[in-house]
């Protein structure tokens, strides 16, 4: 714990610090000149109509006249022209009709239940899988094993299914997974 007077020199040299700091920064740093507030419009500007512009015509030909004056026909100011809305594609004979979408029924609540059931059953009828014979590939597929082939294989032969965990091959949780699906023939 400081004591009255070794506090006090502490705050002094803090706030001297302080102070010396503010001073380099206002000193050491150039002046930016403060930003003008920019005034907010209060209704932002609409954008333009986009309006396709007629197509010109093509110059009309004067008439040949024996003045030699040519007479330059008036052309008025190009209309704004709407463009009609697209026509549908219409499909040819050759291709097939397009596809109607797949509604698949809702499953009636029978159904939902047996979903349920089947996924809080356990483990369904699978092959079971030796543990001496299997390959990584089918130790890896086994439901709630993960990827756990290559560490079973690699401490083979097993006389027992209890050997999982004896040789500490895989952990209680997984093993409790597995158990069911596996065999040592």
């Amino acid at each position: 714990m400081l004591s009255g007077s070794a506090f006090l020199r502490v705050v002094i040299l803090l706030v001297v610090a302080a102070g010396l700091a503010g001073l380099v920064q206002f000193y050491w740093l150039p002046h930016a000149p403060e930003p003008e507030p920019v005034a907010v419009p209060e209704e932002p500007p609409r954008p333009a109509r986009r309006i396709d512009p007629a197509p010109m015509p093509a110059p009309i030909p004067a008439p040949a006249t024996p003045s030699s004056e040519v007479q330059i026909p008036a052309q008025s100011a190009p209309t704004p022209q709407i463009s009609p809305p697209p026509v549908p594609a219409v499909p040819s004979p050759e291709a097939p009709p397009p596809a109607a979408p797949q509604v698949s029924p809702s499953p009636t609540p029978a159904e939902d239940a047996a979903e349920i059931a089947a996924d809080n059953a356990g483990p369904r009828a699978t092959a079971i899988v030796d543990l001496n014979t299997a390959s990584v590939a089918e130790l890896n597929a086994l439901k709630g094993g993960g990827m756990i082939g290559r560490s079973i294989v690699q401490k083979r032969p097993y006389t027992s299914v209890d050997q999982l965990l004896s040789k500490r091959v895989l952990s209680r949780a997984t093993y409790e997974r597995i158990k069911d699906q596996v065999t040592v023939r």
